[in-house]
């Protein structure tokens, strides 16, 4: 059974810096694209992040261009979101997924791309 758990959420105050972790089971973790999604509240669920299961490519949104960084370990299948310089505008819920059958160089950034989805966790960034 997949299992993605997200951890690392919380309430912070503007500036600030949170890291995300995703930790994942039940899947060849080195074999997947991995990615950050979030969603804010009354808003629809937006790409943040992803990283091709080599590591070769990064893509981010331009929201988070600069600010955020994306990073796998595959030796301990998780993946993190470093999120420096937070606004308000960056609460949301903050959701990992994975994404099978991709290339080496392939990012993908649609929901739909995406076969295992975590839980998420709350960041709440105070102005």
């Amino acid at each position: 059974q997949v299992q993605l758990v997200e951890s690392g959420g919380g309430l912070v105050q503007a500036g600030d810096s949170l890291r995300l972790s995703c930790a994942a089971s039940g899947l060849t973790f080195s074999s997947y694209a991995m990615a950050w999604f979030r969603q804010a509240p009354g808003k629809e669920r937006e790409f943040v992040a992803t990283m091709s299961w080599s590591g070769d490519s990064i893509v981010y949104a331009d929201s988070v261009q600069g600010r955020f960084t994306i990073a796998r370990d595959n030796a301990k299948n998780t993946v993190h979101l470093q999120m420096n310089s937070l606004s308000p505008e960056d609460t949301a819920v903050y959701y990992c997924a994975a994404a099978r059958n991709y290339g080496r160089y392939s990012v993908p950034r649609r929901e739909s791309a995406y076969n295992y989805w975590g839980q998420g966790t709350q960041v709440t960034v105070s102005s």
